[in-house]
């Protein structure tokens, strides 16, 4: 089997309110990602600002825009392309009258190759997320990047095993997830990383696919509302072992390198795709 590799990066940082620095700084981890070999480099969820879903607040529908026209999308693909890595750019998208939380792809080359809309969309205190986004419309879906053939997931997204599924049966080779993920309001001892980064290992054994999930850390103000996301940002190859992974207040970069060939023999060997029973899903899990 012909030799191939790809090498993954995700950042995690804290986000402030200025638009213009924080693309600024998650341009410099992408500079130092590529430095150090990485094909595809990926930001957590919404990085442009901080999270505004902890509240409710029309204001905030201002800071969406068109794909070709979001300042971090023009900003990132302008930066791929310069630097040979693809990037998942997760940005507020406005269509006309729709809202969405969006990734565009953009590939080695900067072109855009296209934009996931987040599928699942949470509904609760400090993730009131319904109230500004509609429900993605793209179905899940997969790119064939010049460093690779990738499926992207957001946030919410990632805790369904479907998801995962879906992107791995039109054969992304690695998986990655851009998350905003922290403190629950009603309950600040309740800590979820565990159950978070569980949840993914188990769609990397299942589909033998490397995941790739980049959260953000700090602590937020919305306007009195505060919330302290929890970082825990990690690489899980495609057995399920986290093999590289951040606490929950550090900064910077995370880096690894799959053998894309070694795991395609591997995920053959295990036969999940040749034994699934599409016959029987259907009836049984709508």
């Amino acid at each position: 089997m012909t030799a191939r590799s790809i090498t993954v990066a995700a950042i995690q940082t804290s986000y402030g309110q200025d638009l213009a620095a924080n693309i600024a700084k998650s341009e410099a981890f992408v500079r130092e990602a590529a430095r150090g070999g990485a094909d595809v480099v990926l930001p957590s969820e919404l990085f442009q600002g901080i999270y505004f879903c902890t509240r409710q607040d029309p204001k905030w529908f201002e800071t969406a825009f068109p794909v070709d026209a979001h300042p971090c999308v023009i900003a990132l693909k302008k930066l791929a392309g310069e630097l040979g890595v693809v990037i998942p750019i997760s940005f507020f998208e406005k269509d006309g009258p729709r809202y969405y939380n969006s990734v565009a792809i953009a590939d080695a080359d900067g072109a855009l190759l296209g934009v996931y809309r987040k599928s699942h969309i949470p509904d609760g205190p400090g993730y009131q997320e319904k109230y500004y986004f509609r429900p993605g419309d793209t179905g899940f879906k997969t790119w064939k990047t010049k460093r690779g053939h990738i499926g992207v997931g957001i946030c919410w997204d990632q805790w369904y095993p479907e998801t995962a599924r879906a992107m791995a049966v039109e054969g992304a080779e690695v998986l990655f997830y851009p998350t905003a993920i922290g403190s629950e309001p009603y309950d600040d001892a309740l800590d979820t990383h565990l159950q978070w980064q569980r949840a993914m290992q188990g769609h990397a054994v299942s589909n033998a696919v490397p995941i790739v999930a980049s959260n953000r850390i700090g602590l937020e103000d919305n306007e009195g509302v505060k919330q302290k996301f929890y970082g825990h940002s990690f690489i899980s190859d495609h057995r399920g072992e986290l093999v590289e992974q951040f606490g929950a207040a550090d900064e910077g970069i995370l880096k690894h390198t799959f053998d894309l060939g070694l795991i395609e023999s591997y995920r053959a060997d295990w036969g999940f795709f040749r034994d699934r029973r599409t016959d029987l899903y259907a009836r049984s899990i709508i």
